[in-house]
């Protein structure tokens, strides 16, 4: 039964913080306050914190506290891996213990994931149909790792209690664990799989459905909230903690591609269940879709050329047929082998049918405006074959509808009220006319007196050719006077090898390139060795937890708007245009206005830590979108003179 005679949330907070022998934090308070008051309102809520806030702790007490007054689970969301692991394996456990005896019975917590991420136990021990890539794309180097990968997953499968693959250390390749997963579409069902009893997904999703707190990914919460049947369990409350990045994730989700790789997959999946001139049908339209694909120029599609029209409602009638050839969905429930091979045929054709409906469905608007999705050819990689991919303008839309609807919606990050507001990302959540409030609860950091930023406003502006001499020369000088401890983010892999290149030689102190190793390895071996220096690009933006003197000086290369020719970006930026907005504000300002506090973020982890951040691009001080861009960032004390950071980081080197 509910139970409406729970200690107050603030009350909860102050027995586990001195539980955990921590003590309490202004910003921490007014964050559980905040996520109290919107759990009892029925009101979405946005809370910007701080990195050292503590606001896991903030959202997970009233959350906790929720569930049990409820009897519902609550469901947190996060964008990475490490965050998720930090709270089943540290935050929750300790949490559980501290208000174990305050609460009707102390708190119980799983992780679920998509069912990618589990070790299907009919496919690792029955025949299946292959779905890996010829084995052509690989040299043979490749094909014996792989091959190794495979014998460990067997192994690893006779003991597993889980069938988690982040529990397979060392991990494994894409094509080595495909086979042994199946995605929710190929899926034969608990009822029907001969495994099902015994399933690793269904079991976690058991679990999920007896807890009160459901740790999950971004990812799988838009599939739930997108898809007909729910994965996660009931549930009226969620939590999107890194909450900077949903908006990426979901468009991740709901893009989808047509590559010569996935229409041959379904005509091999396909091909002996049906009558073999119905199948060669679709061969023939897999064969028409790889040469224009080979053709073509990469790059948005933003009109639909005749030949690529005929071509996919080619592959939209063929597959079409093959569906209808294939039977009932339903057949075959006494063969599990051959009810799990029509179930891979049926998933395959169903990708290529309803990608290639979508795509035509993307043209023929009257304008620009009325436009909802954008197709564009992402050229061919050393890995991969050329793609035609569509994906939504907005997701904000789905959002509004789909997870906002009937449930209370808390969204934090250290970084979501951009220029001073959090209107634009509210926008792209789907926010605007929705019940909502916003608030910045502050850090624990005195910014002004721990941090510098400083932009190098004498500087010449970046251009496409490279760094700049100028530029190699400021990041030299600003390296000498720190003593190594710098983090280098730069806005592209190739600036950040050119800058290794060039500066390896000139400097005294180690310098680690992103790609040299592991970037995990890498971080590892930066925080250890006080003289290092790393530099990388768009992971290291957001993944750096370096607390401590190993790290006071953050070198940004430039504002990092996303590229002008990348298609979906550009195409969001349009659309917003033709509706009478600000694209280039709306748009690129927002993501560079993003990813430069995720950035400017990395130096300030611990209490101590001081340093500097050092902007290149002289447009941060001198561009008319300076202002928004800078009332994103941390309220660091500001210069433009270079002998002021350079003074600062010769005398923190030396109290070191």
């Amino acid at each position: 039964m509910p139970d409406s005679h729970l200690p107050p949330a603030e009350e909860l907070l102050s027995i586990a913080v001195n539980a955990l022998g921590g003590s309490e934090r202004r910003g921490q308070i007014t964050m559980v306050q905040a996520v109290q008051r919107a759990i009892e309102d029925e009101e979405h809520l946005a809370v910007q914190a701080g990195t050292g806030t503590g606001k896991s702790l903030a959202y997970l007490v009233p959350s906790i506290r929720h569930s049990m007054e409820a009897d519902k689970p609550v469901v947190i969301s996060t964008a990475t891996i490490a965050l998720q692991r930090q709270l089943v394996d540290r935050d929750l456990p300790r949490l559980a213990e501290a208000l174990g005896k305050e609460l009707p019975h102390e708190p119980t917590y799983a992780i679920l994931k998509g069912r990618r991420n589990y070790l299907c136990r009919y496919k690792a021990t029955a025949g299946w149909p292959e779905d890996d890539e010829q084995d052509q794309l690989f040299d043979p180097r490749e094909v014996g790792a792989t091959g190794r990968m495979v014998q460990r997953i067997q192994e690893w499968a006779e003991e597993t209690e889980t069938g988690d693959r982040d529990e397979l250390v060392p991990g494994v390749n894409e094509q080595a664990w495909r086979q042994f997963s199946v995605s929710a579409q190929e899926c034969l069902g608990a009822t029907r799989c001969p495994s099902g009893a015994e399933c690793f997904a269904e079991m976690a999703r058991s679990r999920a459905g007896e807890v009160d707190v459901v740790v999950t990914n971004h990812a799988l919460l838009a599939i739930d909230a997108m898809g007909d049947i729910p994965i996660l369990p009931e549930h009226d409350m969620v939590v999107v903690d890194e909450a900077h990045e949903l908006v990426d994730r979901v468009t991740s989700v709901v893009t989808a591609e047509l590559s010569e790789s996935s229409a041959t997959l379904a005509v091999r999946r396909v091909g002996r269940l049906i009558e073999q001139p119905i199948a060669d049908q679709l061969q023939e339209a897999s064969e028409d879709l790889k040469a224009l694909l080979a053709a073509a120029p990469p790059g948005r599609v933003d009109e639909l050329p005749e030949v690529l029209g005929l071509t996919l409602a080619l592959l939209r009638d063929t597959s079409a047929r093959c569906v209808s050839a294939l039977g009932p969905r339903g057949g075959d429930k006494d063969d599990p082998d051959k009810a799990g091979q029509r179930k891979a045929a049926f998933t395959a054709l169903d990708e290529v049918h309803d990608t290639a409906v979508r795509m035509l469905e993307a043209y023929g608007h009257a304008s620009e405006e009325d436009r909802a999705e954008v197709v564009w050819l992402e050229g061919a990689t050393d890995r991969r074959p050329p793609a035609l991919r569509v994906a939504p303008l907005n997701v904000g839309g789905m959002l509004r509808d789909r997870l906002f609807g009937d449930r209370t919606v808390v969204l934090t990050s250290a970084t979501l009220a951009l220029g001073g507001t959090f209107d634009g990302l509210a926008r792209q959540w789907g926010l605007g006319d929705k019940g909502w409030q916003g608030i910045d609860v502050g850090s624990p950091f005195d910014h002004p007196r721990a941090g510098i930023l400083y932009v190098a406003k004498h500087l010449p502006q970046p251009g496409r050719d490279g760094l700049p001499q100028a530029y190699l020369d400021e990041i030299a000088e600003l390296i000498e006077a720190a003593g190594g401890r710098t983090l280098g983010l730069f806005s592209s892999m190739r600036a950040a090898k050119a800058a290794t290149e060039a500066l390896r030689d000139r400097l005294d102190v180690p310098l680690l390139c992103q790609g040299d190793d592991s970037t995990m390895l890498l971080v590892k071996q930066f925080a250890e060795d006080e003289a290092t220096c790393l530099f990388g690009t768009l992971s290291l933006w957001q993944g750096v937890d370096v607390p401590g003197p190993s790290l006071t000086l953050v070198i940004i290369d430039r504002v990092p708007f996303p590229r002008p020719d990348d298609p979906l970006t550009s195409a969001r930026q349009r659309h917003v245009a033709a509706k009478g907005g600000n694209g280039f504000m709306t748009v690129a300002a927002t993501h560079a206005a993003l990813l430069l506090a995720q950035g400017a973020g990395r130096l300030l982890r611990a209490q101590h830590d001081k340093g500097v951040i050092a902007v290149l691009d002289p447009r941060l001080a001198t561009a008319r979108y300076s202002s928004f861009l800078l009332g994103s960032l941390p309220p660091f004390w500001r210069t433009t003179d270079p002998a002021i950071p350079r003074a600062a980081l010769k005398r923190l080197s030396t109290e070191d």
